[in-house]
């Protein structure tokens, strides 16, 4: 009995062993095939730099279609003038004529993307396969039926750098160079010697495997250098965006208000649209950070920032912070109601929030004071004076009881310079 339960525990933890064993090596294998895969950049990399660059192959593809053209067209006058050879002739006519058309093509299709269209990675693909057949099947007719009684040195230098360049799969890469080779080697055995085509055979082995290490290792370096460069501009990019954020509001601050407002006024300079800026702060905010503390004037900022995003998704209005209680926006408006409204229904979305302020000498809850002005798009206008004239109507509407609006205009025929007190009366 005991003799049953050992030898059956010994067979239970070898056949575990074997299975770990086997576990073990099938993980190496899969984790071996994936690096292959992903060009040792992991899948998420990867994807990242086909998606960001696989539009690269379509120029390279151009490129040498062209090269192929010219390459094949002046080759082919050995075989016009010295070789009098009609059918090699044709086989470098066909291969030029074949690489020119799709150059045309595909310059076409470069244009089109340059003019935004999508084209799609399946097209790139399909061009890439008829670019690889028309070589190969060049490089085939060059070093076997051109000639059987040579080496087939062309094929071989053909086979090993037609592919090289292309920013692909390497499972399409492999995939084409064994049907090529597969070709190869059946029509040189059907036509040559078996003293040539038994060392075309190693050769062609051999330039399979030199194509695919050297074509894959220069892919991965490539991959290499665009997924360093890419997790640099994303660090750049949220460097650059947290800089132009007010962390507190999650708004945007004074140094993109600025750029923006810029951007805008250089972007429109020649349109006949209306730039307004608004300047709103809260009223006796002072006050309320005297009696309810600094924790509780950030919440209060905190609030009114996720008033003023929800505002600017709804209407478009870009709206920044400042200053400590002082934001600003900005948009186009052509009509003076619209600059109206909008500022109405700031005024009202303040209120709704129902913040307790009984320090205010406005309302028993937080409200602002907003400054408007209205000024054509033109070389005149600029950035610091359009702010200045903002703040000026801020000031007044301050000055005159606070928790309204002023809006003054300049250049608008027909309106000339006015104030409106949308609350307070004109």
């Amino acid at each position: 009995m005991f003799s049953v339960v050992f030898f059956t525990g010994l067979y239970y933890n070898s056949s575990t062993g074997n299975k770990k064993i086997k576990n073990r090596w099938v993980s190496r294998i899969g984790a071996a095939f994936n690096t292959w895969r992903f060009y040792g950049l992991g899948q998420e990399d990867y994807q990242r730099c086909l998606k960001r660059n696989f539009i690269d192959n379509l120029y390279g593809l151009r490129q040498a279609s062209f090269s192929v053209f010219v390459l094949a067209s002046v080759f082919a006058l050995s075989p016009l003038l010295m070789e009098r050879n009609f059918s090699k002739l044709v086989w470098y006519l066909v291969t030029a004529v074949i690489a020119l058309f799709m150059g045309i093509f595909l310059n076409h299709k470069c244009r089109q993307h340059k003019q935004g269209k999508t084209i799609s990675n399946g097209f790139i693909y399909a061009m890439i396969a008829v670019y690889y057949t028309n070589v190969i099947s060049f490089g085939i007719y060059l070093s076997v039926y051109s000639d059987p009684e040579t080496l087939a040195v062309s094929f071989m230098g053909i086979l090993i750098c037609a592919l090289f360049l292309y920013m692909v799969s390497p499972l399409f890469i492999f995939s084409l160079n064994i049907v090529a080779m597969a070709a190869f080697i059946t029509a040189t055995i059907i036509v040559k010697h078996f003293d040539t085509w038994s060392i075309d055979l190693v050769n062609v082995l051999f330039a399979g495997y030199i194509g695919l290490f050297f074509g894959w290792q220069s892919t991965k370096f490539r991959m290499s250098l665009i997924a360093t460069a890419s997790k640099f501009e994303n660090e750049r990019d949220n460097y650059y965006h947290q800089s132009t954020i007010d962390e507190l509001t999650q708004l945007k601050n004074r140094r993109d208000f600025k750029q923006t407002f810029q951007r805008f006024l250089t972007n429109y300079r020649q349109s006949d649209k209306y730039v307004c800026i608004a300047l709103f702060d809260i009223d006796f905010f002072k006050n309320y950070n005297d009696y309810y503390g600094h924790l509780m004037g950030d919440e209060c900022l905190r609030t009114l920032g996720g008033a003023l995003k929800k505002l600017q998704e709804s209407t478009g209005v870009y709206n920044a912070r400042v200053g400590g209680e002082e934001f600003a926006m900005i948009w186009f408006e052509n009509d003076i109601e619209n600059v109206k409204d909008l500022c109405a229904k700031l005024n009202q979305m303040v209120l709704e929030l129902k913040i307790p302020h009984i320090k205010s000498q406005a309302a028993p809850y937080v409200t602002v004071s907003i400054g408007v002005h209205m000024a054509p798009c033109g070389p005149s206008n600029e950035m610091d004076a359009l702010y200045d004239l903002a703040d000026k109507a801020l000031y007044v509407a301050k000055s005159s009881g606070r928790n309204r609006t002023v809006i003054t205009t300049t250049g608008i025929e027909g309106i000339g310079s006015k104030e409106w007190g949308v609350w307070g009366g004109e």
